[in-house]
């Protein structure tokens, strides 16, 4: 798996461009890696709806809880399904839109100078090996090209949102993530 930094994007990763970015301030400010869980609808795994959500095309009458969500305009720098395939939807260094009102040791709007990885998944439910295997070798890429992703800069969506966001949750296994980040 190889980034490439001109561009953007992943060579092993499924490329689907989401409109939801933006320019970052400072594209070499790259510091923080965020770890989000997503599923659409809610609990439910495989199917086009992340996807969808992404690049604006979700059908709101598809399910009922889409109509909730159908004024969003979000996205992921990449999701990783559940049988480890990596989709990238935004280049790395654009401003994807993926992590809200946030904050990181003080230093608000994390969108600005983070990486967001969605994890196809929920709270609850364990993740599955191949997204871990998949996660682990996306974030040594990644910190191999942004030396400032310190061990510590990586976080879940709560951490950066406490009282707002919960994932990736308690199903998410970060004493294996932190072993092999280390």
């Amino acid at each position: 798996m190889k980034l490439d930094k001109q561009s953007g994007l992943l060579d092993q990763a499924q490329i689907i461009q989401s409109p939801n970015h933006d320019q970052r301030p400072d594209p070499d400010a790259i510091s923080l890696i965020v770890v989000h869980s997503i599923s659409l609808p809610p609990g439910d795994f495989g199917g086009d709806w992340i996807t969808d959500l992404f690049t604006n095309q979700l059908d709101i009458d598809a399910h009922p809880y889409f109509m909730e969500i159908a004024s969003l305009k979000v996205s992921s720098h990449f999701l990783i399904r559940r049988d480890g395939t990596i989709v990238q939807y935004v280049p790395v260094y654009a401003r994807a839109w993926h992590a809200g009102q946030s904050s990181f040791k003080d230093c608000p709007a994390c969108n600005d100078y983070s990486i967001g990885i969605e994890l196809e998944g929920d709270d609850d439910v364990a993740y599955e090996d191949p997204q871990y295997e998949s996660l682990l070798t996306l974030i040594k890429e990644l910190r191999r090209h942004y030396p400032a992703i310190e061990a510590d800069h990586i976080v879940g969506h709560a951490d950066i949102a406490p009282g707002r966001k919960t994932d990736p949750g308690k199903a998410f296994d970060w004493p294996r993530v932190r072993k092999n980040i280390a």
